[in-house]
């Protein structure tokens, strides 16, 4: 979809982007720049995931988000000045986002994203998604991977985030390796060690690969009730918010997962001028959830509610970070994705990478 008339970067945009150039090549930054972007939501994450690809230089970036500015939301959010509470978050954060990088074209869209019609999504190249509903999710990353869009969804609670991505049936990307160099093939007296295959690093070459990618839906729906699935659970430790953390493969996913029904059910997330009503209903949420899939609700600890209101500027960071840092590598084709899921842990300071769905 990366429009041909972009295959041409000036002196000026070589310049500019002259240190990425050397770093990915200037095919992947033709791709970049031939390449637009709709991020969804203007809090913490989404400011850190705009910066991240406006410094990087995709074609276009449109900022959707309805919300106004309050204390509370633009506590993690550098894009907006001080003095703009009361105004719409992406047009508040525009000015500031714009400046960043010039040759990137920044829009800003005040609508709700859930009464923008299916054609809307389709003008651009990749969808990013974040403090969005786990409905919203589902459908626009349904019909985006219909039209082989790609797509991103992410989100952070206090000292706990995630991102998730959707590339398509068949993502194509390149990743740079040492050159392996043949071993000789004409007689030798240099022994049996001239005959072993050997790297050279000093040169590389360039190595072609394809990733599959499963729609969030289905990412979502793991049987529970799978033995394999039981048995990793069994056999892998638990982990405690006050004690020393050791996340399951699959305990993660719980985590956002209870949050995303809270923000179903009240159309909102957890707040700390409602704490003690709100952990009370996030705890409930646990153990009608975990139970619906047939787990014990000690996998989320009691206490899991203390550390998952409000957003916490180094885990938007973070995440940003990673989210934004994946969407330059799906548009540019350049190196291996994340797949699917990346899930951060403030409390450690550490992140894990998995994958949910159809093996």
């Amino acid at each position: 979809m990366i429009e041909k008339e972009d295959s041409i970067i000036s002196e000026e945009e070589a310049a500019q982007y002259d240190r990425q150039i050397r770093l990915w090549g200037l095919d992947a930054q033709k791709r970049l720049r031939g390449s637009r972007v709709l991020l969804v939501g203007l809090r913490g994450l989404g400011a850190e995931v705009a910066k991240n690809l406006i410094l990087a230089g995709v074609k276009g970036l449109t900022m959707l988000d309805h919300e106004l500015v309050t204390e509370e939301s633009s506590r993690a959010q550098f894009l907006i000045p001080v003095n703009n509470q009361g105004q719409n978050r992406a047009q508040a954060s525009l000015e500031r986002a714009q400046y960043l990088n010039p040759m990137v074209e920044v829009k800003a869209d005040t609508d709700r994203v859930e009464t923008k019609p299916d054609e809307f999504f389709l003008q651009f190249e990749a969808v990013c998604l974040t403090g969005c509903s786990r409905d919203l999710m589902v459908r626009v990353d349904q019909l985006c991977f219909e039209h082989n869009i790609k797509v991103f969804c992410g989100d952070v609670f206090g000292y706990h985030g995630y991102m998730f991505s959707d590339l398509g049936q068949e993502h194509n990307y390149v990743e740079e390796k040492p050159k392996v160099v043949k071993p000789k093939t004409e007689e030798s007296n240099d022994g049996p060690e001239a005959k072993k295959t050997k790297i050279d690093s000093n040169e590389t070459t360039m190595i072609k690969k394809t990733a599959c990618f499963c729609s969030l839906k289905l990412a979502l729906e793991v049987d529970w009730t799978n033995e394999k699935a039981k048995s990793s659970l069994k056999h892998t430790p638990h982990f405690s918010t006050t004690q020393s953390i050791v996340f399951s493969p699959f305990v993660p996913l719980f985590f956002p997962t209870v949050l995303l029904k809270f923000r179903t059910d009240k159309g909102r997330d957890p707040h700390p001028e409602s704490f003690e009503a709100d952990a009370m209903l996030l705890r409930q949420i646990r153990d009608d959830v975990l139970e619906a899939m047939g787990l014990s609700s000690d996998l989320l600890p009691h206490d899991f509610v203390s550390y998952c209101f409000s957003e916490m500027a180094p885990v938007c960071a973070v995440v940003g970070g990673v989210l934004g840092q994946e969407v330059v590598k799906a548009l540019s084709q350049r190196d291996a994705p994340h797949k699917n899921f990346f899930f951060f842990d403030g409390m450690k300071g550490s992140g894990v990478v998995d994958y949910f769905g159809p093996k």
